[in-house]
């Protein structure tokens, strides 16, 4: 499941997953992150990972891989909050191709992550 968390700028596309999350899944938040496009040349992305997450289904991460490359070039910043060790390590890595700011840390960190996303 993923859902839009409250509370961020219109520039922020945050979202919460947990538990298994479906091509289904994925394409309601596909809307809502083209549609801040269409108000922002540039993005911020803040997302909580549950410690109940299982993963994604090839649907679910070919749209993922789609829109974060498609728009590689028009992320700001990227945040990643996590207690699991796998999403923490792959999310490293694809970060590392990515040209942008991006950072991942525990869940205890999440106030800090929000205020950092935030920024101006």
């Amino acid at each position: 499941m993923i859902e839009v968390l409250p509370g961020f700028p219109d520039q922020v596309a945050a979202y919460a997953c947990s538990g298994h999350l479906t091509k289904t899944d994925y394409g309601k938040i596909l809307g809502d992150v083209e549609d801040r496009y269409t108000r922002h040349d540039k993005l911020r992305s803040y997302t909580e990972v549950a410690a109940d997450f299982t993963g994604l289904d090839p649907g679910a991460l070919w749209e993922d891989a789609k829109l974060g490359f498609g728009h590689m070039f028009d992320w700001d910043r990227m945040a990643v909050v996590t207690d699991t060790e796998w999403i923490s390590r792959t999310t490293k890595f694809v970060l590392m191709l990515m040209p942008t700011e991006g950072r991942v840390y525990p869940m205890t960190e999440a106030t800090r992550e929000r205020e950092w996303i935030k920024e101006t």
